[in-house]
């Protein structure tokens, strides 16, 4: 038995040698970085003096702040417009793309993929663009008479937050869409046949093949799009900069502001630590939820 075990762990090696410059790397760029961030978390350092030891004065500090709060609140409801609108209007264009043939339908695929290979600046700029007082979206409010509803969609209180989330949703739909279209593509198309011949609609055969045989993939869409909405930082700092006020303000803004304009970087760190935890904690809910399905 012995034996056995030493064979099997010398079969083992050559993967442990192929997965080290992998390992070295994740070390360094990820894990040594997220040390000592939480390492600066106990300090009280500008990023420039020498700092002073404040232990858990600056998590405490986080309970207290006012701000906090909204900023959550806010993650939130990008939750919605990041995680949520993607995946319910991937999974209808992944069902829709499977059962129709046009021509130059790969072209269109591309076409709806490509807001998420843009550059998020790119991205950002256009769409402060379009939300302008005189941008091409009031434009045609009020070609068609409705130029009551024109504003200054990034400027209003009330239509900041979710004008943001928008451009959130139009940049995340496209890699929920490609994700499904690459699980309904390895599903058997004998359970659409057979599905078929008992006289399953669309509807139904969505909800009794396509949706099911997906879950893998919407395990994964989730992660990834709700990971992006809750450490969202560089779509809300170049269409609003947190603004109007604090009506779009995210905690990852606070943690920007903290580290390079009020140079609270202990603050600053514990922020961006409990937003890690924050971010590990929905991650390993959803893969646990997913596996206990499966299972």
């Amino acid at each position: 038995m012995s034996g056995l075990r030493a064979w099997s762990a010398r079969q083992y090696w050559p993967a442990f040698f192929y997965l080290l410059p992998a390992a070295v790397f994740y070390t360094l760029f990820v894990l040594r970085p997220l040390g000592q961030t939480a390492w600066v978390s106990l300090f009280a350092w500008d990023g420039i003096t020498e700092g002073r030891w404040v232990g858990a004065d600056n998590y405490t500090a986080l309970l207290d702040d006012g701000r906090i709060p909204s900023a959550i609140a806010h993650s939130l409801v990008f939750v919605v417009f990041y995680a949520v609108f993607p995946v319910a209007l991937g999974l209808f264009l992944a069902a829709l793309m499977s059962r129709i043939r046009v021509r130059g339908l790969s072209f269109f695929r591309a076409v709806l993929f490509l807001p998420q290979i843009l550059a998020t600046v790119v991205v950002a700029v256009s769409w402060r663009w379009i939300y302008d007082i005189d941008g091409p979206l009031n434009a045609g409010l009020r070609a068609v008479g409705l130029g009551s509803l024109a504003r200054a969609w990034l400027g209003d209180y009330d239509t900041a937050l979710p004008a943001v989330g928008i451009v959130g949703t139009w940049v995340m739909y496209g890699l929920c869409m490609v994700l499904f279209l690459a699980g309904v593509q390895k599903t058997p198309t004998e359970l659409y046949e057979s599905a078929r011949l008992d006289g399953c609609g669309p509807i139904r055969e969505f909800f009794t093949v396509t949706l099911p045989a997906l879950r893998g993939e919407i395990a994964i869409a989730l992660v990834l799009t709700i990971t992006y909405a809750l450490r969202n930082f560089d779509l809300v700092w170049n269409t609003t900069a947190g603004g109007p006020g604090t009506s779009t303000t995210v905690p990852s803004v606070f943690v920007y502001q903290g580290a390079f304009l009020t140079h609270e970087v202990g603050s600053a760190a514990a922020i961006s630590v409990c937003l890690t935890a924050v971010v590990l904690a929905v991650t390993g809910v959803i893969m646990r939820l997913v596996r206990g399905k499966e299972g």
